[in-house]
């Protein structure tokens, strides 16, 4: 316990889109069991508040606040708001994520602007603003959550989800490099198919997997997996915790995928 005691955690969407275990939820939650203030922002209001509800209850300090991450002003005002409270940001995890579903022929422009702007430009905007103050503090950890679907295709049809995702990879590495000096870490995590409200609540998603069943998508990605079952967003968040913390100091640029060996799967 208490290895990231003495350091503040900001947490880019905290919150659950539904009942259970997202994983920006569960990586705030795991951050201020083990010592971190966390600043647990999203756009849902009442989520944020929900998380900093069960970090309250365990005797954690944590923090809510609303924003929209895919705009400059409100990601400015956000940084700002976390340094007000807390006074520095030692880790920033990046968390924000959508997918639509299409092929590059099917998918309108409008939805792949957006996927790209919830996706890719809030972290740019997020990193951009949170970077500076790290360097001021001599140093610090930024993660990304990316995905399996920027290195390969996992059977359904999201070219802009893997797209923005696999440009997110490529910002991380650059970012990563750019900065090292500063030690300022960017690394990515990559995590496979995970059992989670946000995938549970995608009607594009089972309707790709199993015609709208939703056990019957769990049942088809559960048996995608060489494990035999999907992750959860613990094991999102416990990958969070080791490239937040400074058992990971030397440890930057790198994409740390969480698939249960499905990148490893031919086929």
């Amino acid at each position: 316990m208490d290895r990231l005691k003495g350091k503040t955690a900001m947490v880019v969407g905290a919150g659950s889109i539904g009942p259970g275990w997202g994983n920006g939820k569960a990586t705030a939650v795991t951050f201020a069991r083990e010592g971190a203030q966390v600043f647990c922002v999203d756009r849902n209001a009442a989520a944020a508040e929900e998380t900093v509800g069960i970090i309250t209850g365990e005797g954690g300090n944590a923090v809510a606040y609303t924003a929209d991450v895919s705009r400059a002003d409100e990601v400015e005002a956000m940084v700002a708001a976390c340094l007000k409270a807390f006074g520095r940001i030692d880790v920033l995890d990046n968390n924000v994520g959508i997918a639509e579903m299409g092929s590059v022929v099917e998918v309108v422009e409008t939805e792949w602007d957006r996927v790209f702007a919830v996706n890719l430009k809030s972290a740019y905007l997020t990193m951009k603003h949170v970077i500076p103050v790290m360097v001021r503090q001599g140093g610090g950890s930024i993660i990304n959550i990316s995905s399996i679907a920027s290195i390969r295709h996992v059977g359904v049809s999201y070219v802009s989800y893997g797209a923005s995702k696999a440009a997110m990879n490529q910002m991380t590495r650059t970012t990563a490099v750019e900065f090292a000096a500063d030690y300022v870490r960017v690394n990515a995590i990559l995590p496979g198919l995970m059992k989670t409200p946000m995938v549970e609540h995608s009607a594009g998603l089972a309707a790709s997997y199993a015609n709208g069943d939703v056990e019957a998508m769990w049942r088809a990605r559960d048996s995608q997996v060489p494990m035999g079952h999907m992750g959860e967003a613990w094991d999102v968040a416990n990958a969070a915790l080791f490239l937040a913390s400074d058992e990971s100091r030397y440890v930057t640029g790198i994409e740390l995928v969480v698939d249960g060996g499905l990148t490893c799967k031919a086929g």
